[in-house]
């Protein structure tokens, strides 16, 4: 049997202070990650911060933006009408991660800040031009992702919602493991009049990634055809018990033409 401290605070503010006093502190939001690591023991850390009562939970149409707070579950991303109106391949996403259990307790921000290379709302942040509000400044999504597992948020920041752009027209398929749904590779392709935005997550080394030489190619010609012209080439990407390099550079094509065959 192992102790940890546990506190909620009400506010970001009271989240912060919190961390800054224990040793070792970890942020826990729907502990979808964190919870399963404590248990193999793979993180110790000498305290807990829930940040469920930070009153960060929100879904709001901005004109031009859909703004999210980052504790607002899968579930609700995938329920919400607002987020189904503005931009439905958001919502198609939320909608087919984990499982129930998963999507009711998952949360967008907490999934975001983690930036697991297998993850499905990084490659939504990526495609749709987001931005991640913390509690002291404002990040471009490709100025977030530093790599696998790896963020530009500092020890003193907490993710508190992210600003969508919204597309014109996008979409996002996976090749999802059977048993974890995690995408093996997952795609989401977003249109913003004649620029298109390709973000692959599932498949790199260093975790999601955009591809320019698809986003080239549809922005010159947005159909499932024009992909088939491009060679992905598997260097830098996973290769693993689940899948090769080669094998996840063949599933970005297809994930890709899927992706933009289905927008009508």
């Amino acid at each position: 049997m192992y102790s940890t401290k546990y506190v909620k605070p009400n506010s970001t503010t009271e989240a912060l202070e919190a961390i800054k006093s224990l040793g070792e502190g970890k942020f826990l939001a729907g502990g979808m990650t964190l919870i399963p690591t404590l248990k193999q023991r793979l993180a110790s850390p000498d305290g807990l911060v829930d940040i469920s009562g930070c009153k960060l939970d929100s879904i709001a149409d901005e004109g031009e933006t859909l703004k999210i707070g980052a504790m607002t579950r899968h579930v609700s991303v995938a329920e919400s009408a607002v987020v189904k109106k503005a931009i439905p391949a958001l919502a198609k996403l939320a909608d087919g991660i984990g499982d129930r259990q998963v999507r009711n307790r998952g949360t967008i921000g907490g999934s975001v800040a983690n930036n697991d290379p297998s993850a499905c709302y990084p490659s939504a942040v990526l495609a749709l031009k987001a931005t991640i509000h913390a509690n002291n400044r404002s990040i471009a999504a490709d100025d977030f992702f530093t790599g696998m597992f790896e963020t530009a948020l500092e020890d003193d920041e907490i993710i508190e919602s992210i600003s969508f752009s919204k597309p014109t027209k996008a979409n996002y398929v996976k090749f999802p493991n059977p048993a974890s749904r995690y995408a093996m590779v997952g795609v989401f392709v977003a249109q913003f009049g004649d620029e298109v935005r390709v973000a692959v997550t599932g498949a790199g080394e260093g975790g999601v990634f955009r591809h320019q030489e698809m986003e080239s190619v549809l922005s010159s010609n947005f159909s499932a055809d024009s992909v088939s012209s491009v060679n992905i080439d598997s260097d830098g990407l996973i290769s693993d018990l689940h899948a090769s390099a080669e094998y996840r550079a063949n599933l970005i094509k297809e994930m890709t033409k899927r992706a933009v065959g289905q927008i009508h």
